[in-house]
């Protein structure tokens, strides 16, 4: 047996939602490289389009951008109408798209001052859309019945909470931050949703992961960075590539019998 083979996603389509991101265009690139046609399915369609050429240049395999609000039904659906129609078949979805806000003052609001409609924004954007991809995309894998693999981003503050003392000095991107507690909420969904999808499609062969990534270097400042740092074991914060050896896992056959787990990508975090 090869098993290094197991690994591979060659004639296998992906979607990627969020795949402009910061940790999604390298899952792009990643799937690739692994074989896989990608759907890059973003609403920075310019940086998208940038990938999908990046991708079918160098990785040799077809790569298409799609612009899709993932909070609107109507457009989930045509975006995976699309998928099936330059594919054919959809094989593997990392429902990985989330966001912050448009108005960062409400976001990192004090929880006692949080607004419901900035909270109702937050969870349409991190846990509504990811009911939504999965519907539309579960269904096109049940009627082809060949099974396949469905990965969805949550975040070590779904499952732990924040330590608001590295907060303290602290600036991403040039403004004070913090998290709130509907980014944690929101991210223990996704876990939740993720198990619940597993025994519910396991008969047909459909399986449904998470990944928790911890804090990924990203323009946060050198207080924060060390702050972060000196609670994780491995000492550092993660790099946005190191997300991707779970995802090519979890897509592949390599995980033939793994459903419903949540790999947690924390250097170590979470074993303190």
């Amino acid at each position: 047996m090869n098993y290094f083979e197991l690994f591979s996603l060659k004639n296998k389509s992906a979607i990627v939602t969020g795949g402009a991101g910061i940790i999604g265009s390298h899952i792009c690139k990643g799937l690739a490289d692994a074989g896989a046609n990608v759907a890059i399915v973003d609403i920075n369609i310019e940086r998208a389009r940038e990938i999908a050429k990046e991708i079918e240049n160098k990785y040799k395999v077809k790569s298409i951008a799609i612009y899709c609000d993932i909070t609107s039904e109507q457009s989930v659906k045509e975006m995976v109408q699309i998928v099936v129609e330059t594919f054919g078949e959809i094989n593997i979805l990392h429902n990985n798209a989330a966001g912050k806000s448009s108005n960062l003052e409400a976001f990192f609001a004090p929880f006692e001052e949080y607004e419901l409609s900035q909270w109702k924004e937050i969870m349409a954007t991190n846990l509504d859309s990811m009911f939504l991809v999965a519907k539309y995309v579960g269904r096109v894998m049940k009627e082809q019945g060949k099974g396949g693999s469905i990965i969805q981003t949550s975040s070590i503050y779904g499952i732990n909470g924040p330590d608001n003392r590295i907060y303290e000095g602290s600036f991403y991107l040039n403004r004070e931050i913090n998290t709130p507690a509907i980014y944690s909420a929101s991210k223990a969904g996704v876990i939740g949703l993720t198990k619940y999808l597993a025994t519910y499609w396991a008969k047909e062969g459909i399986r449904v992961n998470s990944i928790t990534p911890g804090g990924v270097e990203s323009g946060q400042n050198e207080i924060f960075k060390q702050k972060y740092s000196n609670r994780i074991p491995l000492g550092r914060m993660a790099k946005a590539e190191e997300m991707v050896g779970a995802v090519i896992y979890l897509a592949s056959d390599a995980s033939s019998y793994v459903t419903g787990q949540n790999i947690i990508v924390d250097g170590g975090l979470s074993a303190w």
